[in-house]
């Protein structure tokens, strides 16, 4: 199966790259890293504009989705940007909060879709933290059957990627719906902040290879462009290829959720695991083949690759998700003949 854009995805990402590339997003981070989050809502504002917080978001609550393919364009250039703030989490926001339904839907999704409100969103079973708490509207918190409107941010902890602001909402707050459906709406929520994650670390490797591509293209040694040395040359080609493998593993996942397909919890956990490893990758070949000057902060190298680990786990560790395709495969096995699909 072959996964190619038609040609108005491909200008949506055209459209997206010019916008993010005007908006030097490098001071953007810097200063959202500093917790001035006034220009990352500013360019925030001018991405909802453009349509990417609609995607996730149902027409009935003014949205235009759900869309995952148009997702995975959006947020792949929002990775190649390292555009700062909590993207993942507003959509698995909107996502879960469609999938509850009732006054908190009706009051928040179409904020969400406009851009008018940001949201972020700790979950059971995907650590302790939310996102940026401290520069939202709203901090949603599902645990066990119940979704909380949190009281408050909480406090801020330390993060190897300063941009990615991990703060801890207290216990408590507004009840805004409980029973079984939270837990359904926030199982789709998850795999939705996965997938939108691994777009995120698509993205991320494609513009660490690309800078590694120029320096080694600039940088001498012996009298030689280091490119054209073959151990040179063959960690990147490792490097492309990881990306490479992962990119049709993002839109396969994304044709399984648009579908409803039985095993997209599965496809969603393979994209996850390798577009984030193949991102981490990226991020140690360019670290190493920059020299010393790569572990300077100066460099804007540097706001890609400390931001390279933390979505390689977020939302889904490698680890949990190799056991999420493991037990796919496993119910896949399990199905009567021609449940799958086989005649």
């Amino acid at each position: 199966m072959r996964f190619l854009l038609d040609d108005e995805q491909r200008d949506f990402a055209r459209s997206l790259d010019a916008m993010l590339t005007a908006a030097g997003t490098p001071s953007v981070v810097r200063a959202w890293a500093a917790g001035d989050f006034g220009p990352g809502r500013a360019l925030w504002g001018r991405l909802a504009e453009a349509g990417v917080f609609a995607l996730a978001v149902p027409e009935e609550y003014g949205g235009v989705g759900p869309l995952p393919v148009e997702l995975a364009v959006s947020f792949t250039e929002l990775g190649r940007h390292a555009m700062p703030g909590p993207a993942v989490e507003t959509v698995a926001a909107g996502v879960l909060l469609a999938g509850v339904g009732g006054a908190a839907a009706k009051e928040w999704l179409p904020r969400l879709a406009s851009g008018a409100a940001s949201a972020t969103l700790r979950m059971d079973g995907y650590g302790p933290y939310a996102l940026d708490a401290d520069a939202v509207d709203a901090v949603f918190t599902v645990a066990g059957e119940v979704l909380w409107s949190a009281p408050g941010p909480g406090a801020l902890s330390p993060s190897s990627d300063p941009a990615r602001r991990l703060l801890s909402p207290p216990p408590g707050g507004d009840v805004l719906a409980s029973g079984p459906g939270v837990v359904r709406a926030a199982a789709r929520a998850g795999q939705w902040a996965a997938f939108a994650t691994a777009a995120q670390a698509l993205g991320t490797g494609e513009a660490l290879l690309g800078a590694t591509v120029d320096h080694v293209k600039r940088r001498s040694q012996f009298g030689t462009a280091i490119g054209s040395f073959q151990a040179v040359k063959h960690r990147l080609a490792d490097v492309l290829t990881g990306l490479e493998f992962a990119r049709p593993l993002l839109y396969g996942a994304a044709l399984a959720l648009s579908e409803g397909a039985p095993d997209a919890d599965a496809q969603v956990a393979a994209a996850k695991v390798s577009a984030g490893e193949a991102g981490y990758a990226a991020a140690r070949a360019a670290l190493q083949l920059h020299g010393a000057v790569g572990y300077t902060q100066e460099l804007d190298l540097s706001l890609w690759l400390r931001r390279a680990r933390p979505l390689r786990d977020a939302w889904g560790t490698p680890g949990a998700c190799r056991a999420r395709v493991l037990a796919g495969l496993a119910d896949s096995s399990r199905a009567p003949r021609g449940a799958t699909g086989e005649a």
